[in-house]
């Protein structure tokens, strides 16, 4: 195990503030809000153009969910069968139960080569581990080398989207941050797309030709004949998987598809809802080690971190039939509103409000993932958009009522309660909604918002119209 003094492995999922807090926080940056209305609006509508292409876009969907679903009901014998053919092709297999056996093996691997510096393909595994932060605590070097990834790393941030990791910054952010921490970025830096991606350019290039390891995440594993598939739209994925002696792919379990035919289906669903086009510009496959060829060691990481708890959970489980496109974040209102940053993992979005709680588990009533299931209006936006068809309202619904039960209050209780002794008797509510005109005196017409405590904590961020002057059921009697 690690000697490295790092927090707690799950923390890369779990942020510091309950959502509610930190969405108010972020509502106050007006930049941020503009930011992400220009981005998600121009994603939304190119992703619904390339999907209108399609007459049979809704059968895709229902073949990928299809897929999908299969591999989860036999998740442990694609899992063996992918691990006998990676290695019968030459490569090693390491099999992580968490975040810190995953970044315990990868630290052993780049140590065991002598290097202290590593070029990275944009991974999501990856930063659920924290990976670079443990490296850097190791004397290792990981340079990130997707042009968004690479201005979050400069700039000493943190992803706010699946997709567009820096969708929260604007040009002149952007050339301000290259012009500060990139080494040799020109002091007249422009804020033009093509000066910026000229100047990342030119400081990967020697990194591609000078640095010996590489890391990657993956977008698919096929079982039967153990080829991994990264797609990408930059060429810098390209790079990395070709030209280091070393390559490292950290993956979670739930990638793995069964046959290679399966990827007809996937390669026409995930550019389309993720960057809107018919075809990735890259896709990269790889199958073990050719002499000569490519990377002369290559190991695949098979990462659960919490995957098996969400897999015995039959309601929730289909969240891990996730291929991170982000169609979901670029639809839903809330995301729009608050960005990534607010949901405190690095899945925000619908899809992190129902896969990050159920990987890191409810700890108790303090815990900021449980009021992660809230953070959404369940529109219903996110699953048409889906195109594996994951039902998110309806897991976040189930993830509402687990976060109740793991988080109860005295108080809260005792509330439920006495509604439960009202409502279940005709007299009682009736009598008691006779009362309810009677909350117009709260001011201004409104009772939320006046509630004193505990009920004002639970109002702050709610409201309702204007309460009648009589009850629906006296109305009814006079007439």
């Amino acid at each position: 195990m690690s000697t490295v003094d790092l927090p707690d492995p799950t923390w890369p999922l779990r942020g510091d503030h309950p959502f509610p807090e930190s969405a108010e926080h972020e509502l106050g940056n007006a930049q941020l809000r503009r930011n992400l209305r220009h981005a998600t609006h121009t994603i939304r509508d190119k992703r619904l153009h390339a999907v209108g292409e399609l007459d049979d876009w809704e059968q895709l969907r229902e073949a990928g969910e299809a897929l999908k679903q299969d591999v989860l009901q036999r998740l442990p014998e694609l899992l063996e069968e992918l691990e006998r053919n990676v290695t019968a092709r030459g490569g090693v297999v390491h099999w992580a139960r968490d975040a810190t056996e995953a970044n315990d093996i990868v630290t052993a691997l780049i140590k065991a080569t002598g290097s202290d510096e590593v070029v990275k393909v944009k991974s999501m595994a990856t930063q659920e581990i924290g990976l670079n932060e443990h490296l850097e605590a190791e004397g290792i070097t990981p340079i990130e080398t997707d042009l968004a990834e690479l201005i979050v790393q400069l700039g000493h941030d943190t992803p706010s989207h699946i997709l567009v990791p820096a969708i929260h910054r604007n040009r002149d952010e952007i050339r301000d941050i290259f012009r500060r921490e990139m080494p040799g970025a020109p002091a007249d830096l422009s804020n033009e797309p093509a000066d910026l991606a000229n100047a990342s350019r030119n400081y990967l290039r020697h990194k591609f030709l000078t640095t010996k390891v590489a890391i990657s995440g993956a977008n698919f594993a096929v079982a039967d004949t153990g080829t991994l598939a990264v797609v990408e739209s930059e060429g810098n994925g390209r790079m990395c998987l070709t030209l280091p002696e070393t390559l490292i792919t950290v993956m979670g379990i739930e990638k793995v598809i069964p046959t290679f035919t399966d990827f007809e289906v996937f390669m026409q669903l995930l550019p389309r809802s993720s960057t809107a086009e018919r075809m990735n510009p890259y896709t990269s496959m790889w199958t073990g080690v050719h002499e000569d060829d490519g990377p002369q060691e290559f190991h695949l990481v098979l990462l659960d971190n919490g995957r098996s708890r969400v897999l015995d959970d039959p309601v929730g489980r289909p969240a891990l039939r996730c291929i991170r496109c982000s169609a979901c974040l670029n639809v839903c209102p809330v995301y729009e509103r608050v960005g990534g940053h607010a949901y405190g993992s690095v899945y925000p979005g619908p899809i992190g409000a129902i896969l990050t709680p159920q990987l890191t588990g409810f700890t108790g009533p303090d815990d900021p993932n449980a009021t992660l299931p809230y953070a959404s209006t369940l529109c219903g936006a996110c699953f048409d958009a889906c195109p594996v068809r994951i039902d998110i309202p309806s897991i976040l619904v189930h993830l509402r009522a687990k976060s109740v039960a793991a988080t109860r209050h005295p108080v809260e209780q005792t509330a439920m309660k006495a509604l439960s002794t009202t409502m279940s008797s005709g007299s009682r509510f009736r009598r008691t909604i006779r009362l309810v005109p009677l909350g117009r005196l709260a001011g201004h017409g409104h009772l939320l918002g006046h509630l004193p405590l505990p009920g004002a904590a639970w109002a702050k961020h709610r409201d309702l119209p204007k309460l009648p002057t009589r009850s629906f059921r006296d109305w009814w009697a006079k007439r």
